[in-house]
């Protein structure tokens, strides 16, 4: 059985899987930024990404010698920006203490920031066909719909044994084509809601299948119920510039971003009243509320945030904060040279649309 299975799913693979720009490379840097960024997610969103990135920082030395900031402006957009600043300190460690090696070395990928066991398997399977099983939820759930595991294969004993099962199937050879064919199955074929099973070559032997039981296996997914966020931010505006300001490096969300001042209020009923204290005590400035510009919401792990974005006009003070390290006045035009959080970026790339329809009206 586990012969056939490999076979089936390897030739099931050779003739569907999809043409992606990281594909049919044996390079452990390229496959490195690839499994980094398709981390929570998707492909599509991914692929601009990565080519943007590559032509940029196309070796890990070109990418050990960039400015982080530079690093989180490629990446903005893609959220999770942990993920680029541990790619790039791992970068950088490569390149100091390995000679800018990426080696077929456990320990050493284990070593590195942000390398868990998911990436070290994927770069050492796919550019080294070391036998390391890989575990995601596509994965998880084409493992636990064949075998029909019932318990919940994201964590505890169910966790282990899913990481056992991909383990028992790997061939000895095309690792790496069989670790992106299983993940390949579960993204296009067992897919979490209405598997396309006739299609699938595994189907003669799923258990899953066999029980009817594809829909309930493996169980859904807990989620918490979302806490319900209020947030003010203020477009400070001096002249035909804005007040952008830098978070702390120490900052829970978003680390070294760039942003218009916001800060948590109890709620947005009194925003107008209650912005001009905001704003001292974020930057130390005097200023005077505008008008309400807009409201964004975006989910942030448990938390459903809703930001409400007004504007206000500059009157007097020196920057000076306790918790932003820096404060630049920029024009619209200049907001591409800062990496902004989304939220951020969707708020002001929309303010700054305005500015340019209203200044064409003018003309």
């Amino acid at each position: 059985m586990r012969a056939a299975l490999q076979r089936r799913l390897l030739v099931w693979f050779a003739q569907h899987r999809r043409s992606l720009p990281w594909r049919n490379s044996r390079d452990p840097y390229r496959i490195w930024v690839s499994e980094v960024m398709l981390q929570q997610t998707t492909t599509a969103a991914v692929i601009p990404y990565y080519e943007r990135f590559l032509a940029t920082f196309p070796t890990v030395e070109a990418l050990a010698q960039a400015e982080e900031e530079d690093v989180l402006r490629l990446w903005q957009g893609l959220g999770y920006y942990r993920r680029a600043r541990h790619l790039h300190a791992a970068a950088r460690t490569l390149v100091q203490h390995h000679g800018g090696r990426l080696p077929d070395d456990p320990d050493l990928w284990r070593s590195l920031p942000g390398v868990g066991r998911y990436i070290c398997a994927a770069v050492l399977s796919q550019a080294f066909d070391r036998p390391l099983p890989i575990v995601e939820a596509n994965s998880l759930r084409v493992l636990a719909r064949l075998y029909g595991y019932r318990g919940d294969p994201r964590q505890g004993a169910g966790q282990r044994w899913v990481w056992r099962a991909a383990q028992a199937l790997l061939p000895t050879q095309r690792v790496g084509d069989f670790n992106q064919a299983l993940m390949e199955l579960g993204s296009l074929v067992c897919t979490p809601r209405q598997p396309r099973c006739a299609e699938c070559p595994w189907q003669r032997w799923c258990r899953a299948r066999q029980l009817g039981e594809q829909e309930r296996i493996p169980p859904p997914a807990s989620r918490p119920v979302p806490v319900e966020v209020q947030e003010l931010a203020v477009l400070i505006r001096r002249g035909s510039r804005w007040l952008l300001c830098q978070r702390p490096a120490t900052a829970n969300r978003w680390p070294r971003l760039w942003e218009v001042p916001h800060a948590e209020i109890a709620t947005a009923n009194d925003a107008r009243a209650q912005l001009p204290e905001v704003v001292r005590q974020l930057t130390a400035l005097e200023v005077q509320a505008g008008q309400p510009l807009t409201t964004l919401c975006h989910s942030v792990t448990r938390f459903r945030i809703h930001l409400h974005a007004w504007s206000a006009r500059y009157l007097r003070g020196t920057f000076a904060s306790s918790f932003y390290t820096a404060a630049v006045w920029v024009t619209p035009q200049e907001l591409d040279r800062f990496p902004l959080s989304s939220p951020q970026r969707r708020l002001l790339e929309k303010q700054a649309a305005k500015a340019v329809n209203l200044k064409l009206g003018e003309t």
